[in-house]
């Protein structure tokens, strides 16, 4: 599906707050990256594009095991602070290109990965032009990351949608659904037809903020980007209030780390 021109305008907002975007994005568990090495079939070694890279919260983690990675990142100065965030590791390169247009060096990659990006790209274009860059048995491996409310989750995001509706927020900004109510992607990369084996893989996870880091890391997400400046202060000072209100002045936000690997034909 083509991108719309409000979708076009949050993707881009992501550079605008580049600094504070490095400051408090969390990288993922290890499992995710466990996931993707044997789901994917990742040799030692292998040589990977990433999509979206961001300041470099996934990219380090998979520098760290070896692999020599292809950064093509649309911000440019998300990529400028990636890479100083890489520059420990020689094989990995951060191009300031929007992967839709980038023309690829070569067209045998071990892997395409993409963490959290995937879905700001022209869908038919991500996963075509993913596939004509990996090698016969060559991965896709899309990451994403959700709020959720498992059973035993934190009751606040259910609690802070009142702070959304008092200050007139959208609240799907707050969207927090149970596990089992989120599709992984195994359909739509199988409907792709580009890929011989799909696999998918669920994780739970949780982090714990404090009420300033908390303030400050949905602070970056797009919608809330999206809202009118006096709205996004006051939502932000009304949910700061709350957390401090608590016993241990402290949430525990769960979230659902979905893994979809599509592998090419041998």
């Amino acid at each position: 599906m083509p991108l719309d021109e409000e979708r076009k305008r949050r993707r881009r907002s992501f550079d605008e707050h580049a600094a504070l975007y490095d400051s408090v994005r969390p990288s993922y568990p290890d499992a995710v990256f466990d996931s993707i090495e044997e789901l994917g079939e990742l040799p030692a070694g292998a040589r990977l594009v990433e999509i979206g890279c961001g300041t470099g919260q996934a990219t380090v983690p998979l520098a760290r095991r070896g692999y020599r990675i292809t950064c093509v990142e649309l911000g440019a100065q998300l990529a400028a602070i990636a890479r100083r965030n890489l520059a420990a590791f020689p094989d990995v390169e951060v191009v300031n290109a929007n992967f839709e247009t980038w023309e690829a060096p070569r067209r045998d990659f071990d892997g395409v990965v993409s963490f959290s990006a995937f879905d700001w790209l022209d869908r038919e274009i991500g996963y075509g032009k993913s596939a004509t860059l990996l090698r016969p048995g060559g991965a896709l491996a899309i990451v994403t990351n959700r709020p959720v409310m498992p059973d035993d989750g934190d009751p606040f995001l259910a609690e802070v949608r009142a702070d959304y509706e008092a200050v007139g927020a959208d609240l799907n900004a707050t969207q927090a659904p149970h596990p089992d109510e989120i599709e992984d992607r195994r359909a739509e990369l199988e409907a792709s037809g580009l890929f011989e084996r799909v696999a998918v893989r669920r994780l739970l996870w949780s982090l714990t903020f404090d009420a300033e880091t908390y303030t400050t890391l949905i602070s970056t997400y797009s919608a809330h980007r999206a809202m009118p400046d006096e709205v996004r202060e006051r939502l932000l000072e009304r949910i700061r209030a709350r957390i401090d209100a608590r016993p241990e002045r402290r949430v525990r936000i769960s979230y659902l780390a979905l893994v979809g690997v599509g592998l090419t034909q041998r």
